[in-house]
């Protein structure tokens, strides 16, 4: 494409100058730009080549203040040092993408602190909403958010009751049916490694859950031994080692996800025992890692690209429709793999 335009070098051209020399209307340049999915490829490489040979750039300040929105989302997940929230927050971003909007990630370090700072933060660069992991927060933070007329959506857990629609799954459910099937495989002596409860409704209910099929199998639920800590592979280790040195040792290790399942399958191995003849570990995600590792992990399968896109796609009705949105529940699943057994005695 030869350019018609002559440039001097205060030349500072519009979107008037991209739609001229691609041969299209100015609208279809804006939707080029905002909403790509909306036009047909070959408009699209046309507009673009146009919009790179004379360097245009949207002035997206004047944009906002027209339209009184920024087109951008904030999410604040709980951490970025591994997979359990990546393709979620993946599939988040391409669908919010489709609809023109620009997706900004934090991550609070699973501190409440730090969540609230980051929160004020969005807001006051002008995030039309927010996406934020699960409901346990302070409800002065939902105050201040109804205030500023910032929409939240809720994902990672689903909860109808709660004051913000939820796009997640049941956590206490499908611990429940991890637990279920441990107990179904004879076990009775079981232990938990689980992320620290408070302020973690995520962690609560999953502990819940497996209190839950205890209790339904007539076991002391009480008796339940929860290993509380951080959410990485040695961490994961160093807790199963702490439970299996205990006397009787758990049989079943229920992991609160798979980072601390894999780390306790390597830590049991290290100690010499077998994974699952000596002791079984489940994990909960069912990320990249629990089909790698030896033993395959059994644990929960979450759907989480499902999960991402209908999140995006409820908060930005909400952001453009300025309308509130129901809650919505994703099922999830077990995935029975190598690393659950029945006990050797």
């Amino acid at each position: 494409m030869g350019s018609g335009i002559a440039k001097p070098t205060d030349f500072v051209p519009t979107v008037a100058d991209v739609a001229r020399l691609a041969g299209v209307s100015t609208a279809t340049v804006s939707r080029c730009i905002n909403a790509p999915g909306q036009v047909q490829k070959k408009t699209r490489e046309r507009v673009m080549q146009a919009v790179e040979e004379l360097g245009y750039s949207p002035n997206f300040s004047a944009q906002s203040l027209a339209a009184k929105r920024t087109n951008t989302i904030g999410a604040i997940i709980p951490t970025m040092e591994n997979a359990i929230f990546a393709r979620g927050i993946q599939a988040v971003q391409e669908e919010l993408g489709r609809a023109g909007a620009t997706l900004l990630v934090a991550s609070s370090a699973y501190k409440p602190d730090l969540e609230i700072e980051q929160i004020r933060a969005l807001v006051a660069r002008g995030a039309d909403g927010l996406l934020l992991i699960g409901h346990s927060r302070d409800p002065a933070i939902y105050d201040f958010l109804d205030r500023q007329n910032v929409p939240v959506c809720v994902s990672w857990a689903y909860d109808p009751t709660q004051p913000k629609p939820s796009v997640g799954f049941d956590n206490r459910a499908a611990r429940r049916a991890m637990a279920d099937e441990v107990l179904r495989q004879g076990h009775s002596r079981i232990a938990m490694i689980s992320a620290r409860q408070a302020e973690n409704d995520r962690a609560q209910d999953r502990v819940q859950g497996v209190r839950d099929a205890m209790g339904a199998a007539g076991l002391d639920s009480t008796e339940l031994t929860v290993f509380e800590t951080d959410y990485t592979i040695e961490a994961g280790g160093a807790a199963l080692a702490t439970l299996v040195a205990s006397s009787p040792g758990p049989t079943a290790v229920i992991c609160g996800n798979d980072v601390l399942a894999v780390g306790a399958v390597k830590a049991a191995q290290k100690l010499g025992l077998r994974v699952p003849e000596d002791i079984s570990i489940t994990g909960f995600d069912d990320i990249e890692l629990a089909r790698v590792i030896v033993p395959a992990l059994t644990t929960v399968h979450v759907p989480h690209r499902e999960m991402g896109v209908l999140a995006a796609r409820q908060l930005w009705k909400m952001v453009t429709e300025q309308a509130g949105a129901d809650s919505l529940k994703l099922e999830t699943d077990l995935r029975l793999r190598g690393s659950l057994g029945r006990p050797a005695h």
